[in-house]
């Protein structure tokens, strides 16, 4: 490259932005996980917490799925549940979240404090740090959070639910409570992302996994207004932003207001409906169903086209899974993927 010339700009950067791409770039949530035999090597070693806290092991489960399939973005390797240690929430895994301490007491959300990154998580902002070394120019990295009604709803359950029954009840039996606990984890969070910016992530994402638990009426109260504070604190990064109100067809005229550059869909969602909601100045990141990488080659070829030709050609569309990859994938079927949505999109 010769002196003075500006270095183009990363697909998935430009497509957040919706900008021009010389193909459509294409990342998986969950890439770095279970289904990679070489994920399971580090994994036989240290237990899934240790893991998240070590920041050289982070940083390689990050990078194993940009040198496997040539992903046009990593993601940093953490959980959504991180954060809250720092407010005083005793978190485990086994295999998923517990709260050995669910909140649900007015007195309980009073005494929980506001997390500080650089002093309860500074192994999340080293790994970005290393992660910034080690990744090729094409592939930005990705910080990430979960939204706080989604981590609300496990700080109140004390654990995974298909209902998280305690935690929703919590939002009628004490609203005042329910309202101050979800200030207080967007305080968090936003400190969190926002550390996450300064220790060098190009892009950052928000999970809210149970947004579909919530009515449209009670997601804008409950849910959205959290949402839009954090990123509008974010702002000042000058970073993509993006949304992923997962199970929430029934929330894409509200979630437009959240304030992000980008609104992941699920697979329950035509992409062409999604945009004809959402509108054109936002760009969507979806929405392959995962259990179409179950399918015969020539069945997930169709799979795939399909959910590139919903986009219409429009610019703005990031291509990934409307949901985490399942753990029995095969990596195989990840490759074709990848190359499928390169090669049918090469401009």
């Amino acid at each position: 490259m010769s002196a003075g010339q500006v270095t183009p700009e990363p697909p998935f950067l430009a497509a957040c932005r919706r900008r021009p791409v010389p193909h459509t770039p294409v990342w998986i949530m969950r890439q770095a996980g279970r289904y990679l035999p070489e994920y399971m090597a580090v994994r036989q070693k240290v237990d899934f917490l240790t893991l998240t806290k070590t920041p050289d092991l982070a940083a390689e489960v990050t990078l194993q799925p940009i040198r496997r399939f040539g992903m046009d973005a990593a993601i940093l390797f953490s959980d959504i549940m991180t954060p809250l240690e720092g407010m005083g929430v005793d978190l485990d895994f086994d295999p998923g979240p517990v709260i050995r301490n669910p909140v649900r007491s007015a007195g309980h959300v009073d005494g929980l404090r506001v997390g500080d990154p650089e002093e309860s998580v500074p192994f999340v902002m080293e790994t970005i740090r290393i992660l910034r070394r080690e990744l090729p120019a094409s592939a930005p990295l990705i910080g990430f959070a979960g939204a706080p009604f989604t981590t609300y709803c496990y700080t109140v359950q004390g654990s995974g639910s298909k209902t998280f029954i305690e935690a929703k009840a919590f939002l009628y039996a004490e609203p005042e409570a329910a309202a101050r606990l979800l200030d207080k984890i967007a305080e968090t969070t936003s400190r969190y992302l926002s550390a996450q910016a300064d220790a060098g992530a190009q892009a950052l994402m928000i999970f809210d996994s149970w947004a579909g638990l919530l009515s449209p009426r009670d997601y804008r109260r409950f849910a959205l207004p959290a949402v839009q504070r954090i990123i509008a604190e974010l702002r000042s990064h000058r970073l993509p932003l993006i949304y992923f109100p997962n199970q929430g067809s029934t929330l894409m005229a509200s979630a437009r207001e959240a304030g992000a550059d980008v609104i992941g869909v699920d697979w329950r969602l035509p992409l062409s409906e999604a945009r004809s909601v959402l509108g054109p100045d936002l760009a969507v990141q979806g929405n392959l169903d995962p259990a179409a990488l179950f399918a015969p080659r020539d069945e997930l070829a169709r799979q795939v086209d399909r959910v590139l030709a919903e986009v219409g050609g429009a610019p703005g569309h990031i291509f990934n899974l409307g949901h985490g990859i399942e753990r029995t994938t095969d990596p195989a079927a990840v490759a074709f993927l990848v190359d499928r949505v390169h090669e049918q999109t090469a401009r």
